[in-house]
């Protein structure tokens, strides 16, 4: 196949089928070599001439996943038929729920192996995810009624870090039956302080999707 005369439309082939392949293989198992095989004759120039190397290749998956994100998750904050607290609920839900699910965990690996990529994904948490996505919500829920605290913006924080590090399946690397009891102990810690966030059939969700990427 010749060139694609459209630069966006060869971009978009090219970050397609790495984000593909490194669901399916992994970062690390995926050569520049294996991208340029599913692109349907695209040749390798083509690739270079947009992308210096196959982890260039990786942060624009990564800014391509970020945004769809950020549009799934602003849907959640702007839908005016829920309170703060429903919300808040199906935010939380996300993590198993979310149709970029299986393509945030491919990157994670990646991730979790180069400081810069963890730190830019720490910063994310209170840069971005709390204050554009979660603090809102709980602000909402503060108005309605739904939510109840003096601190929404640690609220927020805390929440977003324990989901996002503390029980991580990359990060958290336990068994189901530990990742069970650490879901249950946060449950009762949110209910300490009115936030029935963790239901039985969450949590057993939960459980199952760690457990299928640990």
């Amino acid at each position: 196949m010749a060139r694609n005369k459209y630069p966006e439309e060869t971009i978009k082939l090219i970050l397609d089928e790495a984000l593909n392949l490194f669901i399916e293989k992994g970062y690390e198992n995926t050569s520049i070599q294996d991208i340029i095989n599913n692109l349907g004759g695209l040749s390798k120039g083509a690739i270079y001439h947009h992308f210096k190397s196959k982890e260039e290749i990786f942060e624009a998956v990564c800014k391509k996943i970020g945004d769809a994100n950020a549009l799934y998750y602003a849907k959640i904050r702007d839908n005016q038929t829920h309170t703060g607290y429903e919300k808040l609920k199906i935010m939380i839900q996300s993590a198993y729920s979310n149709p970029n699910s299986k393509a945030v965990m491919s990157m994670t690996t990646k991730i979790m192996n180069e400081p810069k990529f963890l730190m830019n994904q720490i910063t994310q948490i209170f840069d971005l995810v709390v204050p554009q996505y979660v603090e809102p919500i709980i602000v909402q829920g503060l108005i309605d009624g739904s939510i109840k605290t003096d601190f929404p913006k640690e609220l927020a924080e805390v929440i977003i870090v324990l989901l996002n590090i503390w029980i991580n399946p990359i990060i958290a690397k336990v068994t189901s039956e530990q990742m069970d009891r650490k879901l249950n102990f946060l449950s009762q810690l949110l209910n300490g302080i009115g936030l029935d966030l963790l239901d039985e059939e969450t949590i057993a969700q939960y459980v199952k999707y760690c457990k299928l990427y640990n």
